[in-house]
């Protein structure tokens, strides 16, 4: 249609009929259930409770505001909106403000119109250019979002400053029939946020005290934390009362979404010809990690723990498996534990620490925080090393316990080649068997599950580790506290006289 109607005249004979931007959504909204499509395709998690409250919301013709903590989604499911928006809609060609071409608002529409009447040109805009978005920051200005007069245009133009022609439209008008998103509501101002509330109630706005009001049609949408309300500001009581909807979005609730959401967001098809197994265990442990942070008491649990923590965490455990084919001149490799300590840099950045966990410091936080994903992970698919030990049946774990006791050390380099890596965890007795008891594997998996099981038996407090900066080794626990106490001789403790 928009290739072959360019007047205003062909446009009323076309049949084109103009709605309200929310009746627009609404329409297409249902058009889409009704044809079953993904209404917010790669959002994991909300099928059940968030994207059936933003339904309703459109629906209702709502403006909404998505409360949650950092890393929910939020910002990607408002950006979505715009598909819920036609393809192409006709303005008056020229216009800033996107002006209907039935019903201009801005003077330049109106006389437009008045004066060439049926052969008023026609642009027809995209979607895409119906979406504009604002991140609230504190110098945000009511120029910037409403708009303000151009004492320079004025000037240029030999206008007075109460004409018309010399307003600066600002953000929000320039989406005017469209979807306008602020990020992070509660950094507005409050003044500021003042500067809104006609626009949410009455649909228009007033610069500068302008004797005219220009009706605005507009879905406004917000994004907010709600730890914001306390810490850097909050949403003014008038303005809430404003928008129509507040719906609560969260962090994914099992571990299988949040594994989901790793292996769709995250980089690990590397270029290079080269290729790095992830076992599906260690995915779990990754998603593990953002739960075990979740509940830790090092962690401000206020603040939260971002879903592109594991995602980043993820993307830097493979690049640490990527190093060590590069350096080795390998084509693939699979993911060990010495590469999921080089995550901690990913957690380190993107975890909020009370007093007790800045006391320990964030780096022995993240490596604690791994190591309990590690043993919730490991006690998921083998028995409970502890709870076998109390029970008094520990012939699952003795045969490969008693082969560290008899003094021999597995130490693994963290850039060990391959094949080293196989023969030295070969030469452990009875680990192959703890391994094919304990879970159903692939012959590409089998290494990396025999490196977790050693690692899991000392989180268990089982086997003993010395860690250094790029190589692990495990002994026997009762040794490895022996050997930590050093050699002594006479001049540690001198005789007294």
């Amino acid at each position: 249609m928009s290739n072959s109607i360019k007047t205003l005249g062909e446009l009323r004979k076309s049949g084109w009929e103009s709605v309200s931007v929310k009746e627009e959504i609404r329409r297409n909204l249902i058009k889409k259930m009704q044809q079953s499509d993904d209404l917010f395709p790669g959002v994991l998690g909300y099928e059940q409770s968030v994207i059936p409250q933003i339904q309703h919301a459109l629906l209702g013709k709502h403006d909404l505001l998505l409360l949650g903590l950092r890393g929910q989604a939020k910002t990607r499911m408002l950006r979505m909106l715009v598909h819920f928006l036609d393809e192409e809609m006709p303005i008056v060609a020229g216009s800033e403000i996107h002006d209907d071409p039935y019903q201009p608002i801005s003077k330049y529409g109106r006389e437009k119109v008045e004066l060439e009447g049926d052969d008023t040109p026609i642009e027809w805009v995209g979607r895409d250019q119906r979406y504009g978005e604002k991140l609230a920051t504190p110098d945000t200005t009511v120029a910037d979002l409403i708009g303000d007069l151009d004492p320079i245009k004025a000037a240029s133009k030999r206008l007075t400053l109460s004409d018309e022609d010399v307003i600066n439209f600002g953000l929000i008008p320039r989406v005017n029939r469209g979807i306008f998103v602020i990020n992070e509501l509660p950094d507005l101002q409050p003044r500021i946020q003042v500067s809104l509330l006609n626009i949410m109630q009455e649909r228009d706005i007033q610069i500068r005290g302008f004797n005219v009001r220009i009706p605005l049609d507009l879905f406004m949408a917000f994004s907010a934390n709600p730890e914001d309300y306390t810490n850097r500001g909050n949403i003014i009581t008038p303005l809430k009362d404003r928008i129509d909807a507040q719906i609560i979005t969260h962090y994914p609730k099992t571990l299988d979404i949040a594994r989901e959401i790793a292996r769709q967001e995250a980089w690990v098809q590397r270029d290079g010809g080269r290729a790095v197994h992830i076992p599906e265990l260690y995915r779990e442990i990754l998603a593990q990690v953002a739960f075990v942070a979740r509940e830790s008491e090092y962690i401000d649990q206020k603040s939260g723990v971002s879903a592109r923590m594991t995602i980043t965490a993820l993307e830097q455990v493979v690049s640490a498996a990527e190093r060590r084919m590069v350096i080795n001149g390998e084509k693939e490799t699979s993911v060990r534990i010495a590469d999921l300590f080089h995550m901690v840099p990913a957690l380190t950045g993107k975890l909020e620490l009370v007093y007790e966990g800045e006391q320990e410091g964030a780096v022995n936080v993240a490596k604690h925080i791994l190591g309990k994903a590690i043993n919730k992970t490991f006690k998921m698919h083998f028995p409970d090393p502890q709870q076998k030990k109390k029970e008094g049946d520990d012939e699952f774990y003795k045969p490969l316990l008693d082969w560290f006791a008899s003094g021999q050390t597995l130490e693994l380099p963290d850039s060990i080649t391959n094949a080293e890596y196989k023969k030295r965890l070969d030469g452990v007795a009875a680990l192959s068997d703890v391994v094919k008891k304990g879970v159903n594997i692939e012959d590409e998996n089998l290494y990396p599950i025999k490196d977790l099981v050693i690692e899991a038996l000392h989180q268990n407090s089982m086997l003993g580790k010395d860690d250094l900066d790029d190589e692990r080794s495990y002994s026997d626990m009762l040794g490895s506290m022996l050997g930590g106490m050093g050699d002594f001789d006479d001049t540690d403790f001198p005789e007294r006289e």
